[in-house]
This record gives C-alpha cells, structure tokens and sequence, in this order.
C-alpha cells in the first residue's frame, strides 16, 4: 500500500511537468499526454527500483521522451512510405464468400478455428500447427477435422438459406 501511495503521490507531482515538455518537445498535445502515461504506466510495475533513484522522475522522463522520438520517428517513416510509394491501393470489400467464411469461423470453437486458419490460409503442416500449440499431431488432426465438418455444416446452411431467399425475391 506504500508503493502505492508513493506512486500516487509521485504521478500527481510529476506528470502535469512532463505533460508540458513533452508537449513544447513534440508540438502536439495528445502525443505528449500519451507518451506520458505510458512512461507512468511503464514506472509503475518497475517502481521498487525506480521510486529508490535519487531522481524518478528523470527515469520517467527519460522514457516519455524516447517514447515521443519512438512515435515521432514511426510517423516520420510511415510520411516518407507514402512519399515513396504513393497511397495504398484501394481494396475491394470482402465478397459474400469471405463474409459467410468469417461468419461460420466464428462459430465454431477456438482451438478447431485457429487449426484451420493456420492450416488452410496460413500453409501450416499439422506438425507445426501442434508445435505452436503444445498439442499431439493427433490432436490437430482432429482439431482440423471436427472444425472443417462443422464448417461446412455452417456453409451449407449458408447455401441453403441464400437459395432460399433467391427463390422468393
């Protein structure tokens, strides 16, 4: 509870300063009352260590301003990306397949969603799809099957439903 209240104290005392050179720093207010927080939230777990330094605050400092560099260097990039390579493309919204694909993903249960999608779109053999998940290939394997049986369980409805509709339009 100490820790706490220190810390308390300390965010109160510290941050509305920092706030304000980040802000003469970066020129943009949200960007440093970001960048701020983050250096707080990233003291806090740390402040055993940090709140023992003869000058906490320099240590939370320090890392708002590498944190406001970090984004601004990320935005400077992201400029000189598009600069090159002009705007992205624009992209076609999902058809009717992928929609009802997404739809019947959701259904079915984690671990048979997840084998799928890395099976099927992600190219994963079922020995790296158990690797990643700490299960026995048999269990993949059947993770795969009970997931693609019940997706077209699902699609089929889908199918049936949409010929349906066609039928009375």
């Amino acid at each position: 509870m100490a820790d706490e209240e220190s810390f308390a104290e300390f965010y109160r005392g510290a941050y509305p300063g920092l706030v304000i050179e980040l802000y003469a720093y970066t020129g943009d207010l949200g960007e440093a009352q970001d960048a701020a927080q983050e250096a707080f939230t990233r003291a806090w777990p740390r402040w055993d260590r940090v709140g023992s330094y003869d000058q906490p605050r320099a240590w939370v400092a320090r890392v708002g301003y590498r944190l406001a560099v970090s984004r601004w260097r990320k935005a400077r990039n992201t400029l000189a990306s598009l600069w090159r390579h002009g705007p992205q493309p624009d992209v076609a919204p999902p058809g009717v397949v992928s929609v009802a694909l997404v739809d019947a993903l959701r259904l079915i249960p984690e671990k048979q969603r997840r084998a799928v999608v890395l099976h099927h779109m992600g190219g994963y053999s079922v020995a790296e799809i158990a690797a990643m998940s700490g299960a026995a290939e048999g269990t993949v394997k059947a993770w795969l099957s009970r997931g693609r049986r019940r997706l077209a369980e699902l699609l089929a409805d889908e199918t049936d439903e949409t010929k349906e509709t066609s039928r009375h339009a």
